[in-house]
């Protein structure tokens, strides 16, 4: 088998503890691949010195590979799009459901490629996909046979949108599957795709869209589908005041009483955004151990609000970090998405009267007489959603952070480049997200180099702009 040195990095923070404060950050220390596993990780002077493969990382950061909980892959064809840049959600939706419907499935398997490029060279080592749109013979074996050249590790969400205009949902009758075809497909991806094993390099999810373009019928039988091949559910929930107003008027209820009579909440469960989730339904997620993928750019994007990250946390939800669709981010660079939660966390409590800076069993957190104000998230804090996080978001305990047995997936930062510059040398960890956001040196998944000095290795990326480019154009040109 293979044996891969990541020898004499400055400092490799390994995220080993569910406590960021307690994980080690080891100083000139070294990694040890055998194939796709970690095999020793300590002080560089007691580990082997030669490998088939070594990488010098003197002068580097190591940090677990990022994991990204939420995206939306083939919508890198459609940011930035005039029309929808000062949008909200539905009104952004409806704007872009018209292009949507014009994908082939090359546009599928290149999109996704340039979201997977983009994601790779910030570090990113796994990511989930939410294809919720099938049109012109579009098929989610596009996404995972495209994830498969590139070299990404992959959780591909099997997306659907049932109710159309017609029915009372969102999106056009045009662009909506029948049900039972759905779920069809979803078994035959299931049965095809999915890897249940340690180190798989593919996961299927099961994921109809939202409340608003999906019935409850499907919804409940997505969710006895997943368990029964047990494998896990995802969705949009609670993402803006609109949606909220929405199940209250459809549904009578909120979003989270609505998950929980269909079923949608649990362990093997993560939503996408949860903005606009109150007390009542962050006490409901902590008790069933319901996952959250917080989308912070996606959120300050389209004005949806900002989602009570700390609360959760407190109160025990396993929290993950997305980049959401590339239409309503325009960008798929998860150390800058980590630096926005941090950011955004900080905003946020300030903006809140004192009386309601509580914890989620009603104590005040208070630093120097005050609340914690920036202190609410820390770097670490931010980190450790980016990676462990994710990690327990996706249901993959052999990701995430790093120690021996995990699967080699790591991602390298040179601290000596201008961006680190009087920042490294304090505090290598807070310059990571403190400092300009970074392009990773190196990334490795599942022990493989895919990112080397800075540039991508699995494919050549210039003819993949190009040719991306290209069908953006072809793919506007549709509408207008």
């Amino acid at each position: 088998m293979p044996t891969l040195l990541i020898h004499n990095a400055h400092c490799i923070a390994t995220f080993d503890n569910a406590d960021p404060l307690a994980a080690r950050e080891l100083r000139d220390a070294s990694v040890f691949i055998r194939d796709n596993t970690i095999e020793a990780i300590g002080p560089a002077a007691e580990l082997p010195q030669t490998a088939d493969e070594v990488i010098n990382a003197r002068g580097h950061l190591v940090t677990p590979g990022l994991i990204n909980t939420h995206h939306h892959m083939t919508q890198s064809l459609t940011r930035a799009i005039p029309e929808v840049q000062n949008a909200e959600l539905f009104g952004w939706l409806r704007g872009l459901y018209p292009i949507w419907a014009g994908l082939t499935p090359e546009m599928v398997r290149v999109s996704t490629q340039i979201a997977m490029a983009e994601l790779l060279l910030s570090g990113c080592t796994t990511s989930s996909d939410h294809l919720y749109i099938y049109p012109n013979g579009v098929r989610l074996d596009d996404s995972i046979e495209a994830a498969q050249a590139i070299g990404m590790r992959f959780v591909a969400s099997r997306g659907s949108m049932s109710v159309g205009q017609s029915q009372g949902g969102l999106p056009p009758d045009a662009v909506v599957e029948n049900e039972a075809f759905i779920l069809k497909d979803t078994q035959r991806l299931i049965e095809t795709w999915h890897d249940p094993r340690h180190g798989a390099m593919v996961n299927v999810a099961v994921a109809p869209c939202s409340p608003f373009s999906v019935s409850q019928d499907l919804m409940r039988q997505s969710a006895l589908l997943a368990r029964s091949y047990q494998v896990r559910l995802h969705t949009h929930l609670a993402e803006n005041d609109h949606d909220l107003a929405y199940s209250r008027e459809k549904f009578n209820c909120t979003p989270t009483q609505y998950a929980q009579d269909l079923g949608w909440l649990g362990p093997d469960v993560w939503h996408a955004h949860c903005v606009k989730l109150d007390d009542a339904g962050i006490s409901l997620f902590a008790a069933t151990r319901t996952g959250v993928a917080h989308c912070p750019c996606s959120n300050m994007r389209l004005g949806s609000g900002i989602a009570p990250i700390r609360k959760m946390l407190d109160a025990g939800v396993p929290v993950g970090l997305g980049v959401d669709g590339s239409a309503s981010n325009d960008a798929a660079h998860m150390v800058n998405e980590a630096r926005q939660a941090l950011l955004l966390a900080r905003v946020g409590r300030a903006m809140l009267p004192p009386e309601t800076r509580t914890q989620a069993d009603g104590s005040q957190r208070r630093f120097f007489g005050c609340d914690l104000g920036p202190a609410e998230m820390t770097v670490r804090d931010a980190l450790a959603l980016a990676t462990r996080g994710g990690a327990q978001v996706l249901g993959r305990p052999d990701i995430g952070h790093l120690a021996v047995g995990m699967c080699a997936d790591l991602a390298l930062f040179d601290l000596e480049t201008l961006g680190f510059a009087g920042g490294a040398v304090h505090d290598p960890v807070g310059a990571l997200l403190l400092c300009t956001s970074p392009q990773a040196a190196y990334t490795i998944v599942n022990g493989t180099v895919v990112v080397q000095k800075g540039q991508l290795s699995t494919l050549e990326l210039g003819p993949l702009v190009e040719r991306h480019n290209q069908l953006a154009r072809q793919l506007a040109n549709l509408v207008h």
